[in-house]
């Protein structure tokens, strides 16, 4: 039996795997040459217990294993670590038992697992880092649908994770592209490159977002593509800081235009203006003193505009002092609200105490803060004027500070601004207002004060549903 055994034990010498022969106690009896060769000697590890090659930490779980072989008499698999000659492995051991002479003999056989405990914590490296970047990730198989979005792709999109896998990415494209465009993206990625371009697609609510995509072929071992994955970087700020830059160029290029204009024009208004006083001096004539008024009213009209224009344009030469940004808003309130239209309105103010003071032109600020007051009493007598039901105006002004700003918030319950008049109303001589009752130049003229003191200026609205103008102004100008 004992002969049989041994040379049964002797075929496993050329199998690649590692091949042990324990007694009922555990010592090592006979290995086979991959453990030899690995171990660094044949007799070294003989007569050894076990237990001496484990990794302390599998130590308990390997011996509690081969306990229940040799008690139910069948075959039992683990994990362990084992450490021959200073080589660390990862195994998987199938243990099992028979009797030699009545004596109970293990055969423990160790499948090295190394490289695929390798793998396993790339996996898991990635998918911790997949799972937590900020970046959007998407990865598709080859026909394109997604098999994998992480957080941030849910974030960025709107859809969640079980609406998007196993869908075409063309679900949220936002039609700006050309089929030659994607077809080129197609072309590089198929053909094992990889693609970057940037690219707006639309969220799950409709709206835009701007990435910087790059998409990536993932290769198998005789590279042939198995599927794509795709980063997202998102450009949205990035977009909004351009847009914002090429507004802020457009306004300097309009206020100087406006300059020249002013002074081309001022001079001639004023002659118009001198001789129709002189014809009212001398005519006699009801009518025509009463169309010679109504001239004169028109010439005070665009005079306003005049002084707005070269208010805008020209370097402010008043001289900075510390302002106290609450006692400005409650002169501003005081002002707008003896006005006819505003009787009926109700304003509130939430003003933080603790607000430090800025270096402004106290006057300058005011005057914005008139301005945004006064469109806002306007919108709320549109809408009542619109508005069937009964509308309590109402306009309520908070100031915080944070992140070293101070924020001035205004909220009026009017008419809203629609959709397509958002990016106009900053616009010179543009206005909603009916009846030629606006100028269009009182946003124009506050943008520019505000840019001045490097601040900024926002607004946001729905028709119907009121307005909020949100003032940001730095501690530090």
């Amino acid at each position: 039996m004992s002969g049989q055994l041994n040379i049964s034990f002797d075929a496993f010498n050329e199998l690649p795997d590692l091949y042990f022969l324990l007694s009922k106690d555990l010592e090592i009896a006979a290995v086979n040459n991959a453990v030899a060769k690995m171990a660094g000697t044949n007799k070294s590890i003989l007569a050894n217990k076990f237990e001496s090659i484990l990794l302390h930490s599998s130590a308990p779980v390997v011996t509690n294993t081969i306990q229940q072989a040799l008690k139910e008499n069948k075959l039992k698999k683990c994990e362990a670590k084992l450490s021959l000659n200073s080589n660390l492995i990862d195994v998987q051991l199938f243990i099992s038992t028979f009797s030699e002479n009545r004596s109970k003999r293990i055969l423990i056989i160790a499948k090295d697992i190394t490289s695929d405990k390798r793998k396993e914590i790339d996996l898991l490296r990635f998918y911790y880092v997949a799972q937590n970047t900020v970046n959007p990730l998407q990865i598709t198989d080859t026909s394109g649908r997604m098999i994998y979005v992480n957080p941030a792709f849910e974030k960025a999109s709107g859809y969640s994770k079980e609406e998007l896998l196993g869908q075409n990415p063309n679900i949220f494209s936002s039609k700006r592209h050309s089929q030659k465009f994607w077809d080129k993206m197609w072309g590089e990625i198929s053909g094992g490159k990889v693609w970057i371009g940037e690219v707006e697609n639309k969220k799950r609510d409709g709206e835009s977002f701007f990435t910087e995509l790059l998409i990536s072929p993932i290769l198998d071992y005789q590279s042939k593509v198995i599927g794509y994955f795709g980063i997202h970087r998102d450009l949205t700020e990035k977009r909004a800081l351009e847009k914002q830059l090429m507004h802020t160029q457009k306004m300097e290029s309009i206020g100087t235009l406006a300059a020249g204009i002013a002074h081309e024009v001022g001079n001639p208004l004023a002659s118009i203006s001198a001789l129709v006083q002189i014809i009212q001096r001398q005519s006699l004539d009801q009518f025509i003193n009463q169309k010679l008024e109504l001239v004169k009213k028109q010439i005070t009209r665009i005079s306003k505009i005049i002084r707005d224009l070269v208010d805008f344009s020209r370097p402010t030469r008043y001289e900075l002092q510390q302002v106290n940004i609450n006692e400005n808003i409650v002169e501003a309130i005081d002002i707008v609200r003896v006005g006819k239209k505003a009787k009926n309105i109700l304003f509130l103010s939430n003003l933080d105490e603790n607000l430090p003071k800025l270096p402004l032109v106290s006057d300058q600020i005011q005057q914005v803060f008139v301005n945004v007051l006064i469109n806002a009493v306007d919108a709320i007598t549109d809408r009542q004027l619109s508005t069937p039901d009964t509308v309590n105006g109402e306009i309520s002004v908070d100031t915080s500070f944070q992140d070293d700003s101070i924020f001035v918030s205004f909220t009026d319950n009017g008419i809203g601004i629609t959709e397509q008049n958002m990016s106009k109303i900053f616009e010179p001589f543009f206005t909603s207002k009916k009846d030629d009752k606006g100028t269009g130049l009182g946003l124009w003229v506050s943008y520019g004060i505000i840019k001045s003191f490097h601040g900024d200026i926002k607004v946001e609205s729905k028709p119907d549903n009121g307005t909020t103008f949100i003032i940001s102004l730095p501690l530090m100008n």
